[in-house]
């Protein structure tokens, strides 16, 4: 068993002596808790066909956008580290992975990875160099063929309680299914609505998209009727194979809704592929609101991540596809945008909209206060370009004196990375008790009252506001 400081125990914990004694335990209240995790992108079929992982390249690097963009801005080509399907060798991918180990101190991604190596493989991080890719790569390899490397025995071992997945609204849900049914796999697998691809017009595949959507669950209906009807439907779908909740990766926060005739109207110049930009906008915000609508009726939750440059790179676009890592974040506001939806709905306690954001300027000026006013709304956690360490203390210093710990998502690790879960969970549990623990030193909580917040931050918060 290897010694490095990615196992050091009082790891990320406060470097003031007092304040770690109190982190320290706090931390044990939740270590050992299972892990909850309500939005991320696994395929529900690994762990159906339950295959061996391929290779270290395929499991760790080229699925892993974090990764990825880190070496890619270092000049190193997408393809050849196997990013949207292309083929490479994987043992070479691994070795320019090696080479360029150096890049990845201090970065979000670089943490997970040496506590990926260190707690799951048993690998000491500190190995890691251009000299070592080929011994390190094979170790890795005799590894993922052992029997208990499989997905649904590391599904056991990281304690996996609850796991949702990201699905299009046509998915047949086959996969979820079976694990339902499978009295031998415990872990819960839970399909997520995501139903971007039939609202965004400026998406080249819309028309087809939504025309396959009517035709197949419109119920009969036609026009903006029968994609209402058909949007209706698959949820129902969904909520019969044990969704909780919908996703919306919005371009922004705007809600406001569309008389029927101007839905129409829109919808029609879709299908044309004549909408504009400001027009397919326009389209996109009714039905966010719509869906909220929606929600009032069949109870499924509702989570927002706008404010993101999809696709930002043409060029990579055309050759690796989208969703390959070169989304951008933008600047953003949700209190004017979102005023439509929360005025007819936010006061629902029963409808219940996370809210995440990229923009860390919006967390104490938006987000916290229309969390800390409407019964419905919540705040999601540090999510993507900063789902990092210290973006995670600036979250929290940035809206708990506004709503408290009650109107927090839980912890959201969103990620095609399955070897990370474990790592990025451990992350968040530790920086919660390092915050708790300086309000405790700082006599501003009691200990007991610190340890019954961070259970419920860990644990009953992604069970109460997924509706676990």
């Amino acid at each position: 068993m290897s010694t490095s400081h990615a196992s050091h125990p009082d790891r990320l914990l406060p470097a003031d002596p007092a304040t770690r004694d109190i982190a320290r335990r706090l931390l044990a209240n939740v270590e050992e808790l299972p892990i909850i995790s309500p939005h991320g992108h696994l395929d529900p079929a690994m762990f159906t066909s339950d295959e061996a992982f391929p290779d270290p390249t395929s499991l760790l690097i080229s699925p892993d956008h974090y990764v990825t963009r880190v070496l890619h801005s270092a000049g190193v080509d997408l393809a050849d580290l196997g990013v949207g399907g292309h083929e490479c060798d994987p043992r070479e991918a691994w070795r320019i992975f090696c080479r360029n180990w150096g890049l990845f101190p201090g970065t979000a991604s670089g943490y997970w990875l040496e506590q990926e190596f260190e707690h799951v493989f048993q690998i000491n991080p500190d190995r890691i160099s251009a000299e070592n890719a080929d011994e390190i790569y094979d170790e890795l390899s005799a590894i993922i063929a052992r029997p208990d490397f499989r997905p649904r025995a590391l599904a056991e071992e990281f304690d996996l309680e609850v796991l949702a997945t990201t699905d299009d609204p046509m998915d047949t849900l086959e996969h979820h299914r079976a694990l339902a049914e499978d009295p031998t796999f415990s872990p819960r697998v839970l399909p997520t609505f995501r139903p971007d691809a039939y609202t965004k017009m400026y998406r080249p595949d819309f028309a087809a998209n939504v025309e396959k959507l009517i035709d197949s669950a419109g119920e009969g209906k036609g026009g903006y009727e029968g994609y209402l009807q058909a949007m209706r439907s698959r949820r129902q779908y969904f909520i019969d194979h044990g969704a909780t909740s919908s996703d919306h990766g919005t371009h922004n926060a705007d809600t406001a809704p569309l008389s029927p005739a101007e839905a129409q109207a829109l919808l029609d110049k879709g299908l044309r592929g004549e909408a504009t930009f400001a027009e397919a906008l326009a389209f996109e915000a009714n039905m966010t609101y719509r869906f909220a609508e929606m929600a009032q009726e069949d109870g499924l939750v509702m989570t927002i991540h706008p404010g993101v440059y999809r696709n930002h790179s043409s060029s990579a676009a055309e050759k690796f596809g989208a969703d390959t890592g070169h989304d951008i974040p933008f600047q953003l506001e949700y209190t004017r945008g979102m005023q439509p939806l929360l005025s007819d709905f936010g006061e629902n306690p029963d409808f219940h909209l996370v809210l995440f954001s990229i923009d860390e300027t919006v967390f104490s000026r938006e987000l916290a206060p229309l969390a800390g006013y409407y019964p419905s709304t919540f705040v999601g956690a540090p999510w993507w370009f900063i789902d990092e360490i210290d973006a995670m203390n600036r979250f929290r210093a940035a809206t708990t004196g506004i709503t408290g710990f009650s109107r927090y998502s839980g912890f959201i690790d969103d990620t095609r990375a399955y070897c990370s879960i474990p790592a990025r969970h451990n992350t968040s549990r530790r920086v919660e008790a390092g915050y708790l623990a300086r309000l405790v030193a700082e006599h501003r909580l009691s200990e007991d009252r610190a340890a019954e917040i961070i259970v419920d931050l860990i644990d009953a918060s992604p069970r109460r506001v997924f509706k676990l």
